[in-house]
Formats: structure tokens, C-alpha cells, sequence
């Protein structure tokens, strides 16, 4: 029991090794003082004025969980689904156009954005499972390459018929304010963090205590028995992008709604949520419960890294270098399984 632990352990213990070497090094280049660094960076993470920057880590965290839940849905399936920012944007851009041309109560344009967005998400996605399921596009592929599209008919819409001229940037005019997402009283998050908070027990619930979970679950460890159990692996697939995308495409109206209030061109893409949410899921191995928790520290690493910029000058541009070794740790942990896997089933032949 103890040796099994230890093999488990071992890798993460190394990784954070690795970082905190890492850290060292830029402190003594930035010739920075590693109190004060340290100080600055739970500072930054977690404290500020009134609790100012905790706040902000969690409105960050929102975007980063809600695109890791997105992801999480997909490759417990066996569906490497790596199209979420396309998802993310055709959400965004969807949530935002309805926001502003849809007449009526705050309340129902509020919720016709946020729907209209996960069905936009969701169309995205299926469009990556028929590319795979019915043209023989390979998911990892076809679902990159959507992600271009997106962005450029985003941007197209947001540049020309849909832009606010007045504002002199390629965004769309702003939501009316009834149609945000309140604020928590006193601070500056929003309430959209709860949706995320009831769609990450949802989807440990549909992994965990679902058949539909159980099944993707199958295809996704023995997709050839998925096949010869009977399983419908076609809608299976179908399904469960749709699933994914629905996920990606409320995170783009949540952004919409409770941050941005418009949609301007790059606002999803340039902070990379949807690809630290790829890493956060692969980091914890893809364990339902432990994706919030890898969100949420992905983000108070880039805004503790904005902390430790402030109090010890160093480098903000740390929180790249964790999230590239952090890379390197994840892809080295799947080459090994991967590997293990062709000797095992090679000895087995």
C-alpha cells in the first residue's frame, strides 16, 4: 500500500520540485526577495483590500473550471475534444448578439442569452462529432481545426455588421445592464460562479452515478468493447460533444453577461481558457471531483503571479513557465501510460 502511494505521489512531488526550482531561479535573476515574493503571491491570490484579488481569482476561476468541466465531459469518453475555445467564442458571440437585439425584460433576455449560447456551444461541438462519426475527420483534428472558424466569424461580426462604431474597438454594443448577472453584494463577482458551481456537480454526478456516465466512461477506457457490448457509440459520441460544447458555450455567455457585458474581438481567446481548462483536467487525470480544485489553483497562479510582480518585481510571466511545466509533467505522465499500455498489451499478444 505504502510503495503504491509513493508511485502515485512520486511524479507530483517531482513536478512541484520543479516549480519551486523554477521560482528560485527567476527570484535570484529578478534579484528578488523570496519573502516578499512568497508574501505576494498569496497577496495577489488571495487577499487585497476588502479580499479584492480573492474575488478576482474566483471570477478567474469561473471561466477556467467551467471549460475544464467542458473538456473533463469529453475525454472520459475517450473524445479528444480540444475544440472548446471554438465552442467558447461561437457561445460568446451567440449569448452577446442576443443580448443586445433581443427586446424584452431583463430576466428573459438574460436567460435566452445564456440558452441560446450553450445551443450555439453545443452545435459547435456536434459539428466536430459528425466531421468524426460520419467523414472519418479524426476528433483531435477536426475539432483544432473548428476552433479557427469561429474565432473568424466572430471577429468578421464583431468588425463589420455588429461592430459599435462609436467605441472605436471590434466589439458589439453593450448589454443592457438588466441583463447582467448580479454582483455578490459588496464585491465585484458575479453570480454566474454559482451556475459553474452546479454545473461541476452535475457532471460528477452524470460521471460518477449515471448510466450515460458509466457508458462514456466504457468508450472511453474499451471503446471495442463499448462496440461489442452494443453500446450506441455513434449517438454516444454525438451526445456527449453536444454535452461538452452545451458546457463551453455557457462559459462564453457567462463572460459575456457578468464580465465583459459585449463581446469583443479576442476576449476569449487571448487569456486562454479554454486551454488551461485542457490542462487542468489532464493534471489531475481527468478525476471529476479534483477538476474544480485544479481551476481554481491554475487560476490564483496567474493572479498571484500579478501579485508577486507588484511586491517583489518578479515577472508576472512566471505563471507561463509554471503552466509549461506543468505541460511537460502531464504530457510525460500520458507518453508513460501510453507506452505501458503497447508493452503490456504487447506481452499480452
Amino acid at each position: 500500500m505504502d510503495q503504491s502511494f509513493m508511485r502515485q505521489i512520486g511524479p507530483w512531488l517531482a513536478v512541484f520540485a520543479w516549480i519551486f526550482g523554477i521560482l528560485l531561479a527567476l527570484m535570484f535573476i529578478a534579484n528578488a526577495n523570496f519573502g516578499e515574493a512568497v508574501a505576494g503571491f498569496f497577496n495577489g491570490a488571495f487577499g487585497g483590500r476588502n479580499l479584492a484579488y480573492l474575488f478576482t481569482t474566483l471570477g478567474r476561476a469561473t471561466l477556467i473550471v467551467g471549460m475544464a468541466l467542458s473538456v473533463m465531459i469529453s475525454f472520459r469518453a475517450g473524445l479528444f475534444n480540444i475544440g472548446g475555445e471554438g465552442q467558447l467564442v461561437a457561445g460568446g458571440i451567440v449569448a452577446a448578439l442576443v443580448g443586445v437585439y433581443l427586446p424584452g425584460p431583463g430576466w428573459l433576455v438574460l436567460a435566452a442569452g445564456i440558452g441560446a449560447g450553450m445551443l450555439a456551444g453545443a452545435f459547435w461541438g456536434l459539428l466536430a462529432g459528425m466531421m468524426y462519426a460520419y467523414v472519418g475527420v479524426p476528433l483531435l483534428i477536426g475539432s483544432l481545426l473548428l476552433n479557427y472558424p469561429a474565432r473568424y466569424i466572430a471577429s468578421y461580426l464583431v468588425g463589420h455588421p455588429f461592430r459599435d462604431v462609436a467605441s472605436g474597438l471590434p466589439q458589439t454594443f453593450q448589454v443592457a445592464n438588466e441583463a447582467w448577472i448580479p454582483l455578490f453584494p459588496g464585491t465585484r463577482l458575479d453570480m454566474g460562479i454559482l451556475a459553474i458551481v452546479v454545473v461541476a456537480f452535475l457532471a460528477i454526478i452524470y460521471s460518477n452515478m449515471t448510466i450515460g456516465g458509466y457508458r462514456a466512461r466504457m468508450n472511453g477506457l474499451a471503446p471495442n468493447f463499448a462496440r461489442a457490448s452494443g453500446l450506441p457509440v455513434t449517438a454516444l459520441t454525438l451526445r456527449t460533444l453536444m454535452l461538452s460544447g452545451a458546457i463551453a458555450g455557457l462559459v462564453g455567455a457567462l463572460a459575456v453577461y457578468g464580465v465583459h457585458h459585449r463581446f469583443t474581438d479576442g476576449m476569449l481567446v487571448q487569456p486562454l481558457y479554454a486551454w488551461t481548462g485542457i490542462i487542468a483536467v489532464l493534471m489531475v487525470g481527468m478525476v471529476p471531483w479534483a477538476v474544480p480544485l485544479s481551476g481554481l489553483f491554475f487560476a490564483a497562479v496567474q493572479t498571484g503571479a500579478a501579485g508577486m510582480e507588484r511586491s517583489a518585481d518578479v515577472p508576472k510571466e512566471i505563471a507561463l513557465i509554471m503552466q509549461a511545466v506543468i505541460i511537460l509533467f502531464v504530457a510525460g505522465r500520458v507518453a508513460g501510460a501510453n507506452l505501458t499500455g503497447d508493452r503490456e498489451s504487447g506481452n499480452g499478444a
